[in-house]
Order: C-alpha cells, then sequence, then structure tokens
C-alpha cells in the first residue's frame, strides 16, 4: 500500500492556503473595486435618468464574498484532481515497460517465479509500490506458492480491486467540495432574501432598491456556484475515467504480458 497519506495532507493543506490567498488577492485588487465602482456609476446614472435599467456586470456578479469561497473551493479541488491525474498518468507510464522479459512462445513455470520476481524487487520503493508492480509481483509470488493459475489470476484481480477502491475513497474531499459548492450558493440565497426581506418597508414607501439589491446577491451566489460545481463535477468524473481506465489497463496487461504465460507440468 502507498505511503502518501502525509504528503496528501500537506499538500492539500498548502493547495487550501494558496487558494485562499490568490483568490483574495484578486477580489481585493480587481474584482470589488471594480464591482463597487461600477454600482456607484449606476446609482448615479439612476438619479439621472428616471427610467435606467440598471445593467449587472461580471464584477457585480461575482463580488459577493459567496462567490469568492465558491471560487476558492474550485481551484482547491482542481489542485487536488491535478495532483490526483498526475500519479495516474505516471502509473499508465509504466504500461510501456517491459518490467518481465517474456517473449512469445516462452512458458513461466513456479520454479521460475524467483528470477521473474528479482527485477520487480530491484526496483525503488517508490516505483515498486505503484499498481503494476505491485500487481505482478502478487502474481509470481501466488504462482510460486500455489502452482494454479487461475489462484494468480484471482490475485491480480484482488490487488487491482483494492486499489481501484483506494482510488475511489482518495476522492472523498473532492466529493465533499462538489458538494459545498453549491451549499455556499444556497446560503447566499438565503442571505440575499433575509437582507431583501429586511428592506421591504423601505419597498413599501417607494423605494426598492435596497430590495432588489439584495436579490441580486442572492440569485448571483446560486448562479455562481452551480456554475463553478458543474466545472468541478465534469473534472472529477473525468478523473475517475482515468483511474478507472488505469486499474483496467494493469489488469489486462497482467494477462496478456504475464498470466497467460504461465504454465504448470
Amino acid at each position: 500500500m502507498k505511503k502518501t497519506l502525509p504528503f496528501d495532507f500537506i499538500y492539500q493543506v498548502v493547495a487550501l492556503v494558496v487558494a485562499v490567498i490568490v483568490v483574495h488577492l484578486v477580489y481585493v485588487t480587481v474584482v470589488r473595486p471594480n464591482a463597487d465602482a461600477d454600482l456607484e456609476a449606476q446609482e448615479q446614472q439612476a438619479l439621472v435618468e428616471e427610467d435606467f435599467v440598471p445593467e449587472r456586470s461580471l464584477y457585480i456578479v461575482l463580488h459577493n464574498f459567496e462567490q469568492e469561497c465558491c471560487f476558492i473551493l474550485m481551484f482547491w479541488a482542481m489542485a487536488i484532481m491535478g495532483l490526483k491525474t498526475r500519479n495516474c498518468l505516471r502509473e499508465r507510464r509504466m504500461l510501456q515497460n517491459p518490467f518481465v522479459e517474456v517473449t512469445e512462445g516462452m512458458s513461466i513455470l513456479p520454479e521460475d517465479t524467483r528470477e521473474y520476481s528479482r527485477p520487480l524487487q530491484a526496483l525503488p520503493e517508490a516505483t515498486r509500490n505503484n499498481l503494476l508492480p505491485r500487481a505482478m509481483l502478487a502474481a509470481l509470488q501466488r504462482f510460486a506458492s500455489t502452482s494454479n493459475v487461475q489462484d494468480v489470476s484471482n490475485a491480480v484481480r484482488g490487488v487491482c480491486d483494492t486499489e481501484s477502491d483506494r482510488l475511489d475513497s482518495e476522492l472523498a474531499m473532492v466529493r465533499y467540495i462538489a458538494w459545498a459548492i453549491p451549499s455556499i450558493g444556497f446560503i447566499g440565497t438565503v442571505r440575499g432574501i433575509g437582507a431583501a426581506l429586511g428592506q421591504a418597508y423601505r419597498a413599501v414607501e417607494g423605494d426598492i432598491s435596497g430590495v432588489t439589491a439584495n436579490l441580486g446577491v442572492a440569485f448571483n451566489s446560486t448562479f455562481v456556484a452551480l456554475v463553478i460545481s458543474i466545472v468541478v463535477m465534469f473534472l472529477m468524473h473525468q478523473l475517475q475515467l482515468i483511474q478507472e481506465r488505469l486499474v483496467l489497463d494493469t489488469q489486462h496487461y497482467c494477462d496478456d504480458y504475464l498470466i497467460r504465460h504461465m504454465q504448470v507440468r
């Protein structure tokens, strides 16, 4: 089993801190100043033109705290998925390497497994702990102990199934983020509607500017959160597809380049 939990934890914490700093810096220096300038210009124009209809610029749509939190979570999730995609692609490149030199027509007997296991055991620990070397080493060790090809196939399938479960469980944080993003958008909706209801007395007196501004907060936060959630879910499903293909291709690799050459006298 890979010993990557401490590194993954540190990476996720660092990625979150970097996402918070970068997104907040962009909001402080670009988004909120431009949004405030647009709102002030619209207020001045509304005083001059009675039939003025304000247009909501991109800065106004994005300037609330809920949208900022959604972007932070999006970049955090993308950083986590980027690391996992890199690891999967690196392991996938190992399928191009012939770890066991078996040519067409050769047979592997139970007494030959020690010779074929030596190159795998000599690999660096970081490489040996990847899926393909672990599956092939488990196959050779099982063949040496049982001399049964069916047991070898079951051993490889067991290693691949365990790896598939591990990869799926490591996406728990990404799934939580994908759930949290629209939830934060709904929090902004509730906050905006609550603030709009607090301005209802002014709407009765004829001033609906406060109500419309707070309703804008409500709908903008939900809109941005749902769009970001769609992006995160798409990337997560692409990552799951890469992981599933890695496990299946590893199993097929072991079947084609190792198990089918095994024979018992």
